[in-house]
């Protein structure tokens, strides 16, 4: 902004050399003296500060690669919680995780389907667990061999992703959104090679008017191209209209449902705000295990497998 000032100064400077019926006489003929100059200067000036407060980003998509990627985007120290995150511990068949294969297989037959890259995860209520879903569905899309993964925590009225993987929470997609930051430096790496996460960033008064001030739409238009799956965790769809919001720039909604959750209208009204077409399935979380017959049936079958490995033994 001081270009401006120092324009506008020099413009007046040269005004004033003038002799006062002099400038009388040529109000209407601003072009002479060299002062159309100054002004072409001022308009340049004027241009280039409206540029650097536009919706647009400062990483532009031509400069966005994956090479980018790996050799720019920073590594943090991640620790992981290891009771929510269920792939970063030892037991790769641990309750739980054999459904998030199977919700990974539903994916990808989706996508055979329709277009299907940026899928938003939401609930209807608080304390659903879909920020778990978020990060374990990502955790187990990059399990994949050569697949990359982006995990963005867009719920920023109370952001918790970063608390589960053990990450800073800042910079993120609040500085992002707020034009304080780029698209490279609000994202970090962890232990996973491919698995790439935006943390929501400092709190901010203004969450609504951050998500739907284009920025987030950019950010996907970049960020489609070089992953194979961008995961958005959202704030639940009764509370606040963010999710509405965001859905109109995702392929595909998931709705989390805690099975000890309820009412049953209340999940019907947060589905009915989304599109048909953008609802891709829901999620029942927090469901008894023992009614679960996925887990029954692998249970078995890792105990014929220990059996058949004793009997080798023996």
């Amino acid at each position: 902004m001081s270009r401006i000032h120092d324009a506008l100064k020099k413009a007046e400077e040269e005004r004033a050399k003038k002799p006062v019926s002099s400038r009388d006489s040529q109000i209407s003929d601003i072009t002479d003296d060299g002062v159309s100059a100054q002004l072409d200067e001022l308009s340049k000036v004027v241009d280039d500060a409206e540029a650097s407060f536009s919706s647009e980003p400062v990483v532009a998509a031509d400069q966005l690669t994956v090479e980018v990627l790996k050799t720019q985007v920073r590594r943090t120290k991640w620790n992981p919680n290891q009771k929510t995150m269920l792939f970063f511990g030892s037991d790769s068949y641990a309750i739980g995780t054999e459904e998030f294969r199977t919700l990974r297989s539903r994916l990808y037959g989706m996508r055979d389907m329709q277009p299907l890259r940026t899928v938003l995860v939401t609930s209807a209520s608080p304390g659903e667990g879909k920020s778990f879903v978020s990060a374990n569905l990502a955790l187990i899309l990059v399990k994949q061999p050569g697949r990359r993964v982006l995990l963005i925590d867009g719920d920023l009225r109370w952001s918790r992703l970063h608390l589960s993987l053990g990450t800073p929470d800042s910079p993120g997609l609040t500085e992002y959104l707020a034009g304080q930051a780029d698209a490279l430096s609000v994202m970090q790496r962890g232990p996973l090679e491919d698995l790439y996460f935006i943390p929501g960033g400092k709190h901010s008064e203004n969450p609504a008017e951050l998500l739907s001030n284009g920025r987030l739409e950019h950010l996907l238009q970049l960020a489609s191209p070089l992953f194979d799956w961008v995961i958005v965790d959202s704030p639940p769809a009764m509370a606040v209209s963010d999710p509405r919001v965001m859905s109109g720039i995702c392929d595909g909604v998931l709705l989390v449902v805690a099975a000890d959750m309820g009412p049953y209208e209340i999940i019907q009204k947060s589905r009915q705000q989304f599109n048909d077409k953008r609802v891709l399935g829901v999620v029942l979380n927090r469901a008894e295990p023992r009614n679960s017959y996925s887990y029954k049936y692998y249970g078995y079958y890792q105990g014929e497998d220990k059996k058949k490995r004793r009997k080798g033994k023996g």
